[in-house]
């Protein structure tokens, strides 16, 4: 069966959980899990694939590079992060369009100034609002496929209020971006104001353990008006986590945790390993080959 499109989704009002992939292990372990969607964390990007905090210091070429990989592993609709267009209007264009060619289905900007950083880390500095209108109208216009989307990602609650972010969201909203997205309310009751007041399909950003927003359950935010909720850290997380003990538990006893990690089966498998030996089976058969 066909998978659906994001737009498709939101048309036919289909609740959207999308895990945080960052890499081949996660992207591969989420489709396989079945889920609606996926989203390319920039955090997960950054954090394992260079080993850097998210604060700008990733490119369009870093990000396209784990787009790709991430693009090649699977058929769910990919949201991706691309965090303030990596530069000016210009800018904007050209990350829309390759980020729609490496297969992007919705494309995520934020109106942070550059170098940005995490949504909910403080020192976080905001562009004028029309400023983040004309890319949001670029991004709009650059786009090839009408069901590429635009995500229009607001940073301003942490520095200037509930108030200035609803009113850019609803700017934002004007100039055509898709879904809106208002990063780190404080509240429950801030996020179901942002449900009301903001009419367009909205992302709710959902990070566990010490995040400036609580953490809700997805019945709750389809409740209070929201239609996708993205998890950007659950993937590697709970990676980081079993790394931490497995490395611990080999450190003091010289042997690996036969309890801990996934039996190199699984990751065989996982991985394909099973097509590349029927592949050389099928090959050994046809040309001879008596090894």
């Amino acid at each position: 069966m066909a998978v659906l499109t994001l737009r498709r989704m939101l048309e036919e009002k289909r609740f959207i959980i999308a895990p945080g992939v960052f890499d081949g292990f996660s992207a591969m372990l989420a489709h396989r899990a079945d889920f609606d969607a996926l989203y390319m964390t920039g955090y997960g990007v950054s954090a394992s694939r260079y080993g850097l905090p998210d604060a700008g210091l990733t490119t369009l070429t870093d990000m396209l590079g784990a787009l790709e990989i991430i693009r090649s592993l699977t058929d769910k609709p990919v949201i991706a992060d691309a965090d303030t267009g990596y530069g000016g209007l210009l800018n904007v264009r050209h990350t829309v369009r390759r980020y729609e060619a490496a297969g992007a289905n919705a494309i995520q900007l934020e109106d942070q100034e550059i170098p940005k950083k995490c949504g909910h880390t403080l020192g976080r500095r905001v562009i004028p609002m029309l400023d983040m209108v004309a890319k949001v109208q670029v991004a709009v216009e650059a786009r090839l496929s009408p069901d590429t989307l635009i995500i229009a990602r607001t940073d301003a609650r942490t520095a200037h209020g509930l108030d200035e972010a609803i009113a850019r969201a609803q700017a934002y909203a004007k100039a055509g971006a898709d879904i809106l997205f208002v990063e780190s309310p404080e509240s429950e009751a801030e996020i179901a104001r942002i449900g009301r007041e903001v009419d367009a399909p909205l992302l709710a950003n959902m990070v566990p353990k010490g995040a400036r927003t609580p953490e809700l359950p997805a019945t709750k935010l389809e409740e209070l008006g929201f239609d996708i909720a993205i998890y950007p850290g659950v993937g590697f997380g709970a990676a980081l986590g079993a790394m931490e003990r497995a490395y611990a538990y080999l450190k003091q006893n010289g042997v690996s945790d036969t309890n801990g990690p996934t039996p190199l089966a699984g990751t065989h498998t996982l991985t394909g390993f099973p097509d590349v030996w029927a592949l050389e089976k099928d090959w050994d058969a046809r040309f001879g080959n008596k090894k």
